[in-house]
């Protein structure tokens, strides 16, 4: 039964056809109505047949010569017959008869953007905008901002959108896409200022509390997207985009806890995502719940199994806990899928070290800094292996190479200082602790954690204590 009414439109449509058929050969048919005439043209047009969509319309218009909708018609399938310029002289016909048909002006903008002359669509659809109210007006709205679209104007996309909008506060369409706009241009402040307006003329609007929102959290004012975005779910409870975009919020404000409890409501109401997952993951890893990060961090990476950074993230996380082992094996599958990334290979190297491991982490930090010679941390790590390792000269020859490389970095020339002192240069020594020193105090803890013993020098406390006299000054 319930294919009926399909089969008697099929049936429908094979009769008159066969009347068409009769029509062309000149054979006796039935009275053809421009309605027959639409529907044949509809049939071949949807079959992609357009040569003899073209040959129906032709047909028609010599039945009904005075009739606009079919002459639109007609210039419809010449556009699909890239007869550009024959369709526009068709329309210009169809305007002299009936202006007023909306379409008109929405087939000639399709027509001049297919000739690529994009000011002619624009002038088309402002002239029309001028005579047309309703519906008609927000379809050429619409129109309008797609053609802006496909120029890459972009911020007269967002106007497009804002006027229609002002007539029509509720269309679900434009309030979908001026939320994307509004990320897209950055155009946060107007933003609120609509949807204020909106909210106060329809408060039970969910897409615009969560457009709102959308625009405060563009200008990070987290609390006030949060706000936004409870009234949102109070509307509709299962709003999952509004649970998402809360849960980031939540992470902006380092309030971990309620965005776990928004992204899980997430999971509820839609199909398992890795993204939600490792945001989850995120915030228990700064909950220092490793445990639990680590959980969601391999439900994300069920569903993508080729994004090392979540085997990074976990081998964070044992890193953390000093499983430093545990930590090597994410990252050697982190590394298989990216081979080059330096983060992999720092982490791997610290790793190595903690194990006593000190040549394995050289290996580790010199593929740093070789595959990125400005890499600070990279050099940071080798300079310190080598000191560790007492290849006190080798650590000389990488901590001059790591300057030139840097920039005359402060952390290089307190690391060159200790190696310095290691190999009995106490004035050379002095000299480049005296550069650091006044290029950035602040490090100088660096320098005492690689070599304790420098606070037992006299020399040294002397040179500390006068610049933080002058510090002081």
């Amino acid at each position: 039964m319930i294919s009926e009414p399909y089969q008697n439109d099929k049936d429908s449509i094979k009769e008159l056809l066969k009347h068409y058929d009769n029509l062309r050969s000149g054979k006796k048919s039935i009275f053809f109505e421009e309605e027959a005439f639409e529907k044949i043209i509809d049939y071949f047009d949807g079959e992609e047949e357009f040569y003899k969509a073209l040959e129906a319309a032709e047909l028609s218009v010599e039945y009904f010569p005075f009739s606009a909708s079919l002459l639109i018609r007609k210039a419809d399938v010449l556009l699909s017959c890239r007869k550009y310029y024959e369709a526009l002289a068709v329309l210009q016909k169809s305007e002299t008869l009936n202006g007023t048909d909306v379409n008109l002006y929405i087939l000639k903008t399709d027509i001049y953007l297919a000739l690529d002359q994009q000011e002619k669509a624009v002038e088309v659809l402002e002239k029309a905008l001028r005579h047309f109210d309703g519906e008609e007006k927000i379809e050429l709205l619409f129109e309008l901002a797609d053609v802006y679209d496909d120029y890459e104007e972009f911020d007269k996309v967002f106007d497009c959108l804002l006027i229609l909008l002002q007539d029509d506060p509720t269309n679900e369409e434009a309030l979908y896409k001026i939320c994307f706009w509004t990320d897209f241009t950055g155009r946060n402040e107007e933003s609120i200022r609509l949807h204020l307006n909106i909210i106060e003329d329809h408060p039970y609007n969910e897409l615009a509390w969560f457009n709102l929102a959308a625009a405060y959290q563009g200008l990070k004012l987290y609390e006030k997207a949060i706000d936004a975005y409870q009234y949102a779910i109070v509307i509709d409870e299962k709003f999952d985009y509004a649970f998402r975009n809360l849960g980031d919020a939540y992470i902006r404000l380092r309030k971990f806890k309620e965005a776990i409890e928004a992204l899980e409501k997430v999971l509820e109401l839609s199909k398992p995502e890795e993204l939600i997952y490792e945001a989850i993951g995120h915030c228990y890893d700064r909950l220092k719940n490793f445990a639990q990060a680590r959980f969601h961090y391999r439900k994300a990476s069920h569903l993508n199994a080729e994004n090392s950074k979540l085997y990074f993230k976990l081998a964070c996380t044992y890193y953390n806990e000093g499983q430093w082992i545990m930590a090597i094996k994410q990252l050697e599958t982190a590394l298989k899928i990216s081979r080059n990334n330096i983060d992999y290979h720092l982490l791997m190297g610290e790793c190595k070290i903690e194990l006593g491991l000190v040549k394995e982490a050289i290996v580790c930090f010199s593929s740093v800094v070789r595959n990125k010679s400005k890499n600070i941390a990279g050099w940071e790590g080798l300079i310190r292996c080598l000191y560790q390792s007492e290849y006190y000269a080798e650590a000389k020859m990488q901590a001059e190479a790591a300057l030139v490389q840097t920039n005359n970095k402060p952390i290089i020339l307190y690391y060159l200082c200790a190696v310095l002192f290691a190999l009995k240069k106490p004035k050379e020594a002095l000299l480049q602790l005296e550069m650091a020193l006044q290029a950035s105090p602040r490090t100088l803890n660096k320098l005492v954690a690689l070599r304790p013993a420098i606070l037992q020098n006299a020399q040294v406390i002397d040179m500390i204590a006068r610049t933080k006299r002058k510090g002081g000054k």
